[in-house]
């Protein structure tokens, strides 16, 4: 801190009013402290690209420029190169879910498309619902244009029907401008809603005439339990947003949306602006590497380490953490959610974590009203199941700490005694690890 510089803004007044909304990336101003070597980050979801064979890559990457050199360095369509978005209607029919090349527009991940969306749907002061808590990515894309942003609680089966309706209810038809899910292995509690719930969901929807937003970049990593049909496969009004970061690369920054039509024409018009096309290279190279089976094996292998590190994140807390701790058991994805006693504030615990050689993501940071401050998300995709034991248990021992200097406080008279936190609904059901 002795060499820390104070920089002042001179430009500070001139900066349009939204950005005054938007916040930082808790996710990425980790990156810093995870970088570090006697680091173990649990905080990033990070693929692990290490195991994407370089030889299939290098192979896509020859044939990207063998096979049409001038189109794949060149401007392209800012809706994406059809060749790659018949690649996306065949994985896209493979979930269950119909789609025509035309339904269909390539974005910079899917992050670029929350942007896009919220660019073209929101004014200041509108609505927009979302589950609680929630992608940390979405809610700085949408706070830049400065809505009211809607929080509805989950529980193991997702979002709670009844907690929407009321919502829904006071909100009227058309409150909301749309109603923002991630229904597969949640980012960043990780549970998944149930067949019962997305039907309900689309009703309620068509009921107040209120548009879903689905982000899907999950749900090709599936660990156990059968496949539960996209919102979109069950309603073609449903805009699903979906990405190759985590089935292939990150680096190449390759998503998609799919929509209605009317939708589509103004996300365009939005697309133009900031980025009139995408890479017809990047976009070369993932359709000559999905041209290929091997990718297939490739997945299979990412979804069993996965698996293993999930199981191995889920044994290493039933091991150390407290007893008065709460946490999911996710079918898949990236994520476990832990929710602590409520005289835990994670943010203030983070920064001993680190001096433990430990990173994770503190719960407020998935609320826009900074609930969640008891509660952290873990990823278990990026460190190696030892890793993961150690980390976990050097968060155990941070959290015993705290603990043992609450009850002290408690003891002497200091603090009123909180009792155990109790368990919400998202995770009082969902701490059994696989056997």
């Amino acid at each position: 801190m002795g060499t820390a510089r104070i920089t002042f803004d001179r430009w500070e007044g001139r900066y349009a009013q939204r950005m005054s909304g938007v916040r930082s990336s808790a996710v990425r101003d980790l990156f810093a402290a995870a970088s570090r070597p006697d680091v173990i980050s649990l905080s990033g979801g990070m693929p692990d690209v290490a195991r994407i064979p370089a030889a299939d890559v290098a192979r896509a990457l020859d044939e990207a420029l063998a096979a049409d050199s001038s189109a794949s360095l060149q401007y392209g369509g800012s809706d994406g190169r059809v060749q790659l978005r018949e690649v996306i209607v065949g994985l896209m029919a493979e979930s269950g879910v119909r789609l025509k090349v035309a339904d269909l527009i390539v974005t910079a991940g899917a992050q670029q498309g929350l942007d896009l969306l919220a660019k073209t749907f929101l004014d200041p002061g509108d609505t927009v619902i979302t589950e609680g808590p929630t992608y940390v990515g979405a809610l700085q894309a949408f706070s830049a244009y400065q809505p009211r942003i809607v929080s509805v609680e989950m529980d193991s089966d997702g979002m709670r029907m009844d907690l929407l309706e009321a919502e829904l209810a006071a909100l009227g038809p058309r409150g909301a401008k749309f109603i923002y899910t991630i229904p597969n292995f949640q980012n960043p509690a990780g549970v998944t809603m149930s067949p019962e719930r997305r039907r309900k969901l689309l009703a309620l929807a068509c009921a107040y005439d209120i548009p879903v937003v689905e982000d899907d970049p999950y749900g090709r990593l599936r660990f156990e339990g059968g496949h539960i049909l996209p919102l979109r496969a069950l309603d073609p009004d449903v805009i699903y947003l979906g990405t190759f970061s985590k089935i292939f690369a990150p680096g190449l920054r390759l998503g998609w949306m799919a929509a209605p039509r009317p939708i589509l024409a103004k996300v365009l018009l939005a697309k133009q602006a900031a980025d009139l096309c995408g890479s017809n290279f990047t976009q070369t190279v993932a359709e000559r590497y999905f041209a290929s089976e091997r990718w297939r094996r490739t997945l299979r292998d990412l979804t069993d380490a996965y698996r293993e590190r999930r199981d191995a994140m889920l044994e290493a807390l039933a091991e150390h953490f407290p007893a008065e701790a709460r946490w999911t058991h996710p079918e898949g994805g990236f994520f476990v959610w832990v929710t602590l006693p409520r005289h835990l504030d994670t943010t203030a615990v983070l920064a001993e974590a680190v001096e433990h050689g430990v990173t994770f993501t503190p719960g407020d940071a998935f609320f826009a009203d900074g609930r969640g401050s008891s509660s952290m998300r873990l990823a278990f995709c990026f460190a190696k199941p030892d890793q993961i034991r150690e980390g976990v248990a050097r968060l155990a021992e941070v959290l015993a700490d705290r603990m043992d200097v609450y009850r002290a406080f408690v003891e002497a008279g200091a603090l009123p005694p909180e009792g155990d936190a109790e368990a919400s609904d998202l995770t009082s059901r969902v701490t059994e690890v696989s056997p």
